[in-house]
């Protein structure tokens, strides 16, 4: 690689960085050069793991990588406020299906004592929470567990869930952009997500401030394809809009009131 090519490509990150997308255009502009260029540039970014391309640009890598057990003891107290909006949801007597995810793990906990409703999971840890609720109906789907995700995954596990109709379903979410749309890391994953998507009458999917206008590998949906996102207080506006004019309702989460 050239010189110019390396420092052409270190301000494209830090652009990335800055803005949080970056376009093909507007680079070939900025740099006086042919989009052809930058498309390259974007595609020796990606190759090495540096932004994920996505039509007309590219986006920063989710920072949703790492396994359950990183995530379930990071931000604990702001997953905790978007899992109590994600609970406030749930109408009593209606099925719900619990995607994994410390997340929706932490809606789980936050379901109140006396709500009567069924869920569904593959989560074992997220199953273990609802247990926890007298009133609650746990439905867990079996399969084998991926140590890294923390939920079964694979072929039955994908039948079962497939054969289910939730009257609305948490998504966990590894990556989500309002134009870029889901992603997850994990191709079997993916699959299990596109089955929620499928099959479920509404969709919903907290979102922490570092997994917004991100991308990840492997593809699941669009942004419109959720009824309603549940983002932090203090999320940016400009991307809470960009839900609301697709359609998605925004709802933001708040932290727990001190004393």
């Amino acid at each position: 690689m050239s010189i110019l090519a390396a420092e052409r490509q270190q301000q494209i990150l830090q652009r990335l960085g800055r803005d949080g997308r970056v376009l093909a255009a507007a680079l070939a502009q900025a740099f006086s050069t042919s989009e052809d260029t930058i498309r390259r540039d974007l595609r020796d970014l990606a190759g090495r793991g540096l932004c994920r391309r996505v039509y007309g640009g590219a986006l920063p890598v989710s920072p949703a990588s790492t396994s359950i057990q990183v995530r379930v003891g990071e931000a604990i107290d702001r997953k905790a406020a978007l899992g109590r909006a994600l609970a406030a949801l749930v109408a009593p007597g209606s099925f719900i299906f619990i995607d994994s995810g410390s997340t929706n793990l932490a809606a789980a906990k936050a379901f109140p004592g006396d709500l009567r409703v069924t869920a569904a999971t593959h989560d074992p840890a997220i199953a273990t929470a609802l247990l926890a609720k007298p009133e609650v109906a746990v439905w867990l789907i079996g399969g084998p567990i991926d140590p890294h995700i923390g939920a079964a995954l694979g072929g039955r596990t994908l039948g079962d869930v497939e054969a289910l109709r939730p009257d609305l379903a948490f998504l966990g979410v590894c990556a989500l952009d309002p134009v870029g749309g889901i992603a997850a890391f994990d191709p079997e994953d993916a699959e299990i997500k596109r089955a929620i998507l499928r099959n479920s009458r509404r969709v919903a999917a907290a979102v922490l401030n570092e997994k917004l206008e991100t991308s990840a590998p492997f593809a699941v949906g669009s942004a419109e394809s959720l009824d309603t996102v549940v983002l932090e207080a203090d999320a940016a506006e400009p991307v809470a809009r960009a839900f609301t004019e697709r359609g998605v309702n925004v709802r933001r989460a708040q932290p727990a009131q001190a004393g």
